[in-house]
């Protein structure tokens, strides 16, 4: 039977029993906590308290804790551009970043709603022309010479459209004003 007074043992089994866990004086703080050597830290600056939960400090009397906004909280002015902004430098990549920009932040800010929209109508537009130029490029390359020739004007102003723009676009919005697109469909009123 054990002795419940007995010193706990050495687990590493050298020289003798463990020594009891280091506790510091009240209101010390070892200097691994960023103090100095033996250095006090007051209270109302947060310093660890020993026997409180694992990572807990004491916040500073007087402290009342932010609560963070809303999920669906409207944007503020400059979130509000940012946002739109983002809805037409978005659509650089394809229509889907001005697409879950417009779902997502529409009833949040009325200039992410617009431009939103602007961008996600002309992305819309873009689209419809990949599809139509991959129709055409089978019967363009049906005719020898100049059928590729045309099929390659064709990709590369469909691609400076989608680039060129947006970019505009985002621009435009970024310094404080809209942007409409020189031709959309505006399919999403």
């Amino acid at each position: 039977m054990s002795d419940p007074n007995a010193t706990p043992e050495n687990p590493s089994g050298a020289g003798g029993p463990t020594p009891p866990p280091y506790t510091p004086p009240a209101g010390q703080v070892p200097p691994d906590f960023g103090t100095p050597a033996g250095g006090s830290v007051p209270p109302q600056y947060g310093a660890p308290q020993y026997g409180a939960p694992t990572g807990g400090q004491t916040p500073p009397p007087g402290y009342t804790p932010q609560p963070a906004a809303a999920p669906g909280a409207p944007f503020s002015q400059s979130d509000d551009k940012l946002w739109a902004s983002l809805a037409h430098f978005g659509g650089v990549l394809s229509f889907v970043p001005p697409l879950i920009i417009w779902l997502v932040a529409k009833d949040r800010g009325p200039l992410t709603n617009q431009e939103g929209k602007e961008s996600l109508n002309y992305q819309i537009t873009i689209a419809i022309a990949w599809v139509a130029y991959s129709i055409l490029a089978i019967i363009l390359g049906l005719i020898p010479i100049v059928g590729p020739i045309l099929a390659l004007i064709l990709v590369l102003a469909i691609w400076a459209a989608q680039i060129v723009f947006p970019i505009i676009g985002g621009v435009k919005v970024n310094g404080g004003g809209t942007y409409r697109y020189p031709f959309a469909l505006r399919l999403i009123k």
